[in-house]
């Protein structure tokens, strides 16, 4: 049977990753995959030590690649929107198939994408987009192709991971924080897509477009970050028995489907708030199978390319199938996507964790209690705290009181309003500041 010929273009650390173990396991992959698979040109800028490419092809022109008559599998490993985009339109149009480890690319074009090969009756996959080596992609789009998912909390970028991990156990400010991760080499130079949200958005975008077969839709995902969470929010968080994770949510409603990501007290008995350090972890809910929990290495060389090369063997597997006897793209045909609506940050139901700076006055609590209970807004759990003296004033109306509670569920534009008429009181001085709250059970 005839060899499949791949074509990589890009020899970063995820590049050389796929060289690495393709060579490591060359005949396992093989055995599985049914026939011989080999990597026959790379396009590359420079060359890698961490890979011996042997006498492999190599052209520093990636464009190289995808115009090869001999390449019959094009593996993108470049990254961003340009010319990552152009590249995979190209082979697209030359009747290549693809696979991709680019979230950005697959959240914010993947519907033109997958039209194109859908037209062309190629596929185009990317386990390695959302979760490193955790075969989450494939376990929604085959091995819950049973269920209605109802849900699915993750999480799902490293670097925030990381950031939380070290501030509860070791109780660090964010800043301090980040800049170990920056040299540690888990965060960016500029670490904007990790700390304030945008990576996991693109994963979580993707997730929820399988999970409920509907288009992706980037900008219907709400985004926050987490550098405004403060170490005392940590320790207050454990002290009602919760951790603190940055999590992505996707969730089917009545009303349509929600996809947020921002920091999430989740209790902490729950095995997804004992995801620590750079780990990933997606939990998804499905109707017949109940709650499944995915873990493993969210980035990383090897980790990574265990996904794209595991996307390499199954488009090899149904390479000579015609394109209807392969598995859909997102789970269900492209004709059968869903156009589902998406519900605002305002329009979602959650319970909220606040913490309140008050001066420390009598009947301060039964005021704050009043507003929320007058927005019908129940109260779960309340922590009042220890004086905390503001300057060298010694004046009662000068020394602030932390007041941390629990509400229950509500509408967040409910709460949103109930926190606005907390701040107008003349003993709060300063915003509240308030992280939702999630039980996923």
């Amino acid at each position: 049977m005839k060899a499949i010929n791949i074509g990589i273009c890009g020899l970063g650390t995820v590049g050389a990753g796929v060289v690495n173990v393709m060579q490591r396991n060359v005949a396992s992959i093989a055995a599985r995959a049914g026939r011989e698979i080999l990597i026959t040109h790379i396009g590359a800028r420079r060359d890698n030590p961490a890979c011996d490419l042997g006498s492999t092809k190599i052209s520093r022109d990636i464009f190289a690649v995808v115009n090869d008559p001999d390449v019959d599998i094009v593996v993108e490993l470049i990254g961003g929107y340009e010319p990552a985009l152009e590249l995979v339109m190209q082979a697209i149009a030359n009747g290549k198939h693809v696979v991709t480890a680019n979230k950005a690319l697959i959240a914010m074009h993947g519907n033109e994408i997958f039209a194109a090969a859908d037209a062309r009756g190629v596929s185009v996959l990317f386990e390695a987009a959302v979760a490193g080596g955790i075969p989450i992609i494939k376990a929604i789009r085959e091995g819950l192709a049973a269920n209605s998912i109802e849900w699915l909390a993750g999480i799902i970028n490293g670097t925030g991971n990381y950031i939380l991990t070290e501030m509860r156990d070791k109780g660090r400010q964010f800043d301090d924080v980040l800049v170990d991760a920056q040299q540690l080499g888990y965060a960016e130079a500029d670490p904007t897509f990790d700390v304030e949200g945008i990576d996991a958005a693109h994963k979580l975008v993707i997730l929820a477009s399988l999970a409920f077969g509907m288009p992706l839709n980037f900008d219907a995902c709400f985004t926050e970050g987490i550098s405004a969470i403060a170490p005392q929010d940590v320790i207050f968080a454990g002290e009602l028995g919760y951790r603190i994770k940055h999590l992505g949510i996707a969730r089917k409603v009545e009303q349509g489907v929600e996809m947020r990501v921002h920091p999430t007290l989740i209790p902490q008995r729950r095995l997804i708030a004992n995801v620590d350090g750079v780990m990933n972890a997606v939990l998804v809910k499905g109707d017949a199978v109940g709650p499944t929990l995915y873990y493993g290495a969210g980035a990383g060389a090897e980790p990574t390319a265990s996904s794209v090369i595991a996307d390499i063997v199954d488009v090899v597997r149904g390479i000579d199938a015609e394109p209807i006897n392969r598995v859909p793209t997102l789970g269900v045909a492209q004709q059968a996507l869903s156009t589902l609506p998406t519900l605002s940050i305002s329009d979602i139901n959650t319970a909220y964790y606040l913490r309140i700076n008050v001066s420390d006055q009598p009947g301060v609590l039964s005021h704050v209690t009043q507003i929320l209970s007058d927005a019908g807004i129940s109260i779960e759990a309340v922590l009042q705290k220890e004086v905390v003296q503001q300057g060298v004033q010694s004046e009662q109306a000068s020394r602030q009181v932390p007041i941390v509670l629990i509400t229950s569920q509500t509408l967040e534009s409910q709460f949103m309003a109930a926190v606005k008429n907390i701040e107008a009181l003349d003993v709060v001085q300063e915003s509240v500041h308030f992280i939702r709250v999630e039980s996923l059970g």
